[in-house]
């Protein structure tokens, strides 16, 4: 017994050795009690921001060499910045004086231009490419939620959905093709693609009811999520013809991608649910046929995207949340390819019931809290 707890605490210090402090703060100060959270980053830089007050309601800021700038909302109290391109442009939403929402682009040329709806009253930006192309979702006469496009110059295009009700576009291409979700007529909720020669198609599921998609990169490459026939959910890559179980090869837990770069690099989120340890987060990195898993307190607890310099953005937590970025390759906590991932859980997992029996005070070292 003594061998085997000493190997567990060699192994365990080896682990913690090896995480080390990977993500790096943005410096962007919030109000007390209050948080940031980054969205996007461009490649000079420029960022994206959420600014949390006091009270926790959100602000879209713009981030960029050391300098913050708010944005003033359209009259209301909240707003939100999702995505921002090359050219220092963002896409997002504000609340207006009469309790709706608008969808809006900024630029510190042209400030706050609003997108309009659907013919409803509210609309949301979730994303933009270098031309200036958003997309996100708003409601329509009948109050339905649907995907919408955004060119410069034209009024918002309706997405359609396939056959049910409800549809949002989360990711647009430098190409002009567009990624989101979409109901059928049965309520199912599938990720779908769309560009103008083919409109939207269908990307299916890894065999439950459900599936969202949540980026594409310029070659066409679609991440998402799906729900498995036994209701977990597992992040996923679709490559154009076929959808690969990312999930599965990180073994265990429910899985979110959320973005991909140019270089075909995936990030995203796992969350680890333990009867003894509770819900614990993990952010992971799938980069040359690896996957590179980072729990809460050393990688970042909030991942958001992947530019095409290989920052991962989103936010770390300590007492609050802080903006903050972490390179696609920095030394994880794990760093293994292939299905090896479920073996070294499992072993993980054990080391981690065989500590916290013999030495309580090591509660929680393999991995951070999970809350959202």
């Amino acid at each position: 017994m003594r061998y085997v707890l000493r190997s567990c605490f060699f192994l365990v210090a080896l682990a913690g050795s090896e995480a080390g402090a990977i993500t790096q703060s943005l410096g962007i100060a919030a109000p007390k009690q209050g948080g940031s959270i980054a969205n996007d980053m461009n490649a000079a830089g420029q960022v994206a921001v959420v600014i949390e007050d006091e009270k926790g309601v959100p602000h879209a800021a713009f981030f960029d060499k050391g300098k913050l700038i708010v944005l003033d909302s359209l009259g209301g109290t909240e707003s939100e910045a999702k995505r921002i391109n090359d050219k220092g442009e963002l896409v997002g939403s504000s609340n207006k004086k009469d309790g709706s929402w608008t969808a809006f682009l900024y630029s510190r040329t042209n400030g706050m231009q609003e997108l309009g709806t659907l013919g409803g009253v509210n609309s949301h930006g979730m994303a933009l490419n270098n031309a200036g192309a958003a997309v996100g979702f708003a409601d329509t006469v009948n109050g339905d939620w649907h995907a919408f496009l955004y060119q410069p110059g034209q009024p918002l295009k309706d997405l359609g959905t396939f056959g049910g009700k409800i549809s949002y576009a989360s990711g647009i291409n430098n190409v002009g093709q567009v990624v989101g979700t979409a109901t059928t007529p049965d309520g199912s909720r599938h990720a779908f693609f769309y560009d103008a020669e083919r409109g939207m198609i269908d990307l299916g599921t890894l065999g439950g009811r459900f599936s969202t998609a949540t980026a594409i990169n310029d070659q066409g490459v679609v991440v998402g999520a799906s729900e498995m026939k036994d209701r977990t959910w597992h992040a996923f890559v679709y490559d154009g013809t076929r959808m690969t179980d990312l999930g599965a090869i990180i073994g265990r837990g429910d899985s979110f991608a959320t973005g991909i770069n140019n270089a075909g690099h995936v990030v995203g989120t796992v969350q680890l649910t333990n009867e003894r340890f509770g819900d614990r987060r993990l952010s992971f990195v799938w980069r040359d046929n690896k996957m590179l898993l980072h729990p809460s307190g050393k990688g970042l607890y909030l991942t958001n995207a992947i530019n095409n310099t290989g920052h991962v953005i989103g936010a770390t937590y300590d007492r609050g949340l802080n903006a903050a970025t972490m390179q696609s390759n920095a030394v994880p906590f794990v760093d293994l390819g292939g299905t090896k991932i479920l073996g070294f859980n499992l072993v993980m997992l054990l080391l981690a019931g065989t500590v916290v029996i013999f030495r309580k005070r090591f509660r929680g070292l393999f991995f951070g809290n999970y809350a959202h």
